[in-house]
């Protein structure tokens, strides 16, 4: 597939009504621009399904990963359906849309003479972004709970079949390593809704909130399997942040009361890699930092 721009944007929450018609609003610069979705579009099955439908309709490509708040099994929710098995409901869902998954051949962006394998990931977390001095994820489950900070999914998001949710990370994390290194070295622009180095969550108010956030078993993956760039989102701090050379971005709309609160327009799709064949330049990232 030739593309346009390749463009990312997260963390839409369309349940809340100004998202909504931010979504509503999103086009494309080209008409060959691809879109990544990094997970977090919804908590219902039938909002998921709206708004990637609208987003397949107006982009040549559209590629998604699951966030957390998709996999909650939400008491607004009609669709009952847990863990694993609702993970393949919406796998189902976007395959009908004709929307790129975790699940399926990754998709390769072509332009300006590059090819890139575009490569969407579902890559949970196992607790292990522990504090100093935490021997175990017990240990540090407690100390995030004594100091008030408890995530959402340790109520909603069910590991079925899985005996937790470290150990569905631990499955999903063998699965995707097999995936990528089977690519032997083409370059990549890896896709996940949690980041996949714990750098990004240094600047987090609630530093215990880390924990929810991803997994040291993905701390090399960036420069072990060629990574052009790396899209996530979940941490509601957009900004790009270079690892090792490589530009993390963090891609996320979030919450109104969080885009309010920021100086300029709420966030819009950000580019990854563009076109510059089609006469595109993309906006300079005044927020970039290096991490060695």
């Amino acid at each position: 597939m030739t593309g346009g721009a390749l463009l990312a944007i997260g963390d839409l929450h369309i349940g809340h009504a100004e998202n909504r018609r931010l979504v509503e609003g999103i086009r494309p610069g080209s008409e060959g621009d691809w879109l990544l979705v990094a997970g977090d579009v919804s908590e219902t099955y039938a909002e998921v399904a709206w708004a990637l439908a609208l987003l397949r309709d107006r982009f040549r490509t559209v590629v998604w990963v699951p966030g957390n708040h998709e996999l909650w099994t939400h008491p607004e929710d009609p669709v009952r359906s847990r863990g694993e098995a609702r993970y393949r409901e919406l796998v189902d869902l976007c395959r009908g849309l004709g929307v790129h998954t975790p699940e399926d051949p990754y998709p390769v962006w072509q332009a300006d003479g590059r090819r890139v394998v575009v490569a969407p990931l579902f890559v949970l977390y196992d607790y292990s972004f522990r504090p100093p001095g935490a021997v175990s994820a017990a240990d540090a489950l407690a100390r995030a709970e004594a100091a008030g900070v408890v995530c959402t999914d340790e109520f909603l998001l069910h590991p079925d079949p899985y005996p937790g949710r470290g150990a569905w990370c631990q499955a999903r994390v063998a699965y995707s390593e097999a995936r990528l290194a089977a690519l032997d070295g083409a370059p990549t622009v890896l896709v996940n809704h949690h980041p996949l180095v714990r750098e990004p969550t240094r600047v987090l108010r609630h530093p215990e909130f880390a924990l929810w956030c991803g997994t040291e078993r993905t701390a090399d993956w960036h420069t072990r399997f060629n990574a052009a760039a790396v899209v996530h989102g979940h941490l509601h701090i957009p900004r790009t942040l270079a690892v090792d050379g490589v530009p993390f971005q963090e891609v996320s709309l979030g919450y109104p009361r969080e885009w309010r609160s920021r100086p300029g327009p709420p966030a819009r799709p950000r580019p990854v890699l563009l076109n510059h064949r089609a006469g595109r330049a993309g906006p300079a990232v005044p927020d970039e930092e290096s991490v060695p």
